[in-house]
């Protein structure tokens, strides 16, 4: 076990015990949602997962100690403290010798899951390639971390935010399967629907579940997207999300807001037009996402 790792004792304990365990982020804690609706969001997504027969390892940094699950203080904590950073690869040595606390995104979130042996991860959304990517070299870590670490990350797609051809065109070229659940279509995020096709439609988690043993029993390194769309009734209008998102972007332009500050901007103004609505479809989408990971996580 790597020597800057902590394991919750209920983690800890999982592991030695063989059981199936879900990894969490916690940047949806510290940077997803006010405060206290991140906590009590985080808390009944571990709730969920642990109805469905897995152990939830919620992922941070706290101290400059890298945690593979979460304490219900020490989410209180992320949930309310100021100023915790926002953390992908580069960050984390950064954080650790500084002994600074950090909200794990996708790809810091995998690294140690990947520490702690946890192959399987319930998030909202991964990063991708944005939009203007030829000129601005814009492209998530997320995507180069699933071509490397050995963690299947279930999510609602990705933001249509981003360029989603692009992002799948990326995944493409680094080996990266993208498995759609009783879908053949991306799902984006807020909708079910992207006009784009997943790599292969899987109709159960045991299905996933093989795909996922027999790549890695094949030795084929690196993650897999599982794209899971969000529930029927919480999918917003298509038409008025790409109508928001449009405008949002030429506004970021407009204000010079580039790089890892785009994302928040955008999600802000989306919440904004929407009047929240975006919020609550946010939430259920991860409810829904750590429902399956929690079947996969079992069947694996």
């Amino acid at each position: 076990m790597n020597r800057y790792l902590d394991l919750s004792e209920e983690v800890r304990k999982a592991i030695e015990d063989k059981k199936p365990i879900v990894a969490l982020e916690s940047t949806i804690i510290s940077h997803g949602m006010p405060y206290p609706q991140n906590v009590e969001t985080a808390l009944k997504v571990e709730e969920i997962i642990r109805e469905h027969g897995a152990v939830p390892a919620t992922i941070g940094i706290i101290g400059g100690r890298l945690k593979a699950g979460l304490t219900s203080e020490e989410i209180d904590y992320m949930g309310r403290a100021k100023n915790i950073a926002k953390v992908s690869r580069r960050d984390i040595p950064y954080l650790v010798a500084h002994k600074r606390d950090g909200a794990t995104t996708v790809a810091s979130t995998m690294i140690i899951a990947s520490m702690a042996g946890i192959r399987v991860f319930a998030t909202g959304g991964v990063g991708g390639v944005h939009r203007g990517a030829e000129k601005t070299m814009d492209i998530s870590a997320d995507l180069e971390e699933l071509a490397m670490t050995e963690v299947a990350v279930v999510c609602a797609g990705a933001k249509s935010i981003l360029d989603l051809g692009l992002t799948l065109e990326y995944l493409e070229t680094k080996g990266v399967p993208v498995l759609g659940y009783q879908t053949e279509e991306l799902p984006a995020f807020y909708t079910r629907k992207s006009g784009f096709a997943v790599d292969y439609k899987a109709d159960t988690p045991e299905e996933i579940a093989d795909i996922l043993r027999t790549k890695w029993d094949l030795g084929l390194k690196g993650g897999a997207l599982i794209a899971n769309p969000i529930p029927e009734e919480y999918s917003m209008d298509a038409d008025l999300i790409a109508r928001v998102i449009e405008d949002a972007v030429k506004e970021a332009e407009a204000l010079g807001i580039k790089g890892k500050d785009t994302t928040p901007f955008l999600l802000a103004k989306i919440k904004e037009i929407t009047g929240g609505e975006s919020l609550e479809s946010n939430i259920q989408l991860v409810y829904n996402n750590a429902r399956l990971a929690a079947k996969i996580a079992v069947s694996l």
